[in-house]
């Protein structure tokens, strides 16, 4: 056997058993979760009103419904107009667009903790939303917002050139062509960002109990604090009272996400064969 062919086999090996470890790892995880949790779905749990007794995790689920609405209401239009300017307005290797991207990614690695503290400081204090659900919203906009823009201009740079060129060939113009030939092409891509940004909306809890609070009760105004179910299954966790309902709070967390990805990944195919 040749050096290169040894090589080759050593790397395939490799890969194939890093792979194994992942799916190994995460199988443990999510079984773990499920026979703690799901023998403790109890009706109490899903009670409209949370008591110490049934600990329930309705007002943090609709609570979170909203969180997730509103942040992506403030952060995909916002990430999906600087990844057009970005990608089809701008001068390519211009120093603006590069400073831009490098800013984004820095922003992409920022601890969660950090974008906290600047809600507390600037929508909490400064801006005088008080602890709330918008404060948590728009904290959490910004936290998703490098990450929906980055996704959203590499999929409309990964839109073939001769799509803009025929576009531009049957007399359309430049924002016609944007928005009728490129972003339809681009929409599995970015809706994969989207729903990168709900999942990491969905698990947030550093950010959000320096800006949502953790009052467990359905938030009535965007001005009341609140918590998530994140935030409320690190609640139950910290008191340490109640564990079982921890684990049904996140068995429910990981239906949620589940949901998600299956409703995204179905929309994006749909766009994909161009059935929407």
């Amino acid at each position: 056997m040749t050096t290169n062919r040894l090589k080759s086999l050593l790397t395939k090996c490799l890969v194939y058993a890093a792979s194994l470890f992942t799916v190994a790892v995460l199988l443990v995880i999510v079984a773990d979760i499920l026979r703690h949790g799901v023998p403790h779905l109890t009706p109490d749990l899903f009670a409209w009103k949370y008591d110490s007794v049934n600990v329930s995790l309705t007002p943090a689920l609709i609570n979170t419904l909203s969180m997730t609405l509103l942040a992506l209401l403030a952060a995909v239009p916002a990430g999906l107009g600087a990844a057009i300017y970005l990608a089809e307005y701008a001068a390519r290797g211009r120093f603006f667009v590069k400073a831009v991207r490098i800013t984004a990614e820095t922003l992409s690695g920022i601890p969660s903790i950090i974008y906290g503290l600047f809600g507390l400081l600037f929508f909490v204090t400064a801006c005088r939303m008080g602890i709330s659900l918008l404060a948590g919203a728009m904290t959490l906009a910004m936290m998703i917002l490098p990450l929906v823009m980055r996704t959203a201009e590499e999929a409309l740079r990964a839109v073939p050139d001769s799509y803009r060129e025929a576009s531009f060939g049957l007399g359309a113009g430049r924002l016609r062509t944007v928005f009728c030939v490129v972003l339809p092409s681009a929409v599995p891509g970015i809706l994969a960002g989207v729903i990168l940004g709900i999942g990491r909306i969905v698990g947030e809890t550093a950010a959000l109990i320096y800006t949502a609070g953790t009052v467990a009760e359905v938030a009535c105004s965007v001005f009341d604090s609140s918590r998530t179910l994140a935030v409320h299954m690190y609640t139950l966790s910290s008191e340490g009272l109640y564990m079982n309902q921890t684990y049904a709070t996140a068995v429910m967390l990981l239906i949620i996400t589940a949901g998600i990805n299956a409703l995204s990944s179905f929309a994006a195919r749909r766009f994909a064969h161009g059935s929407v």
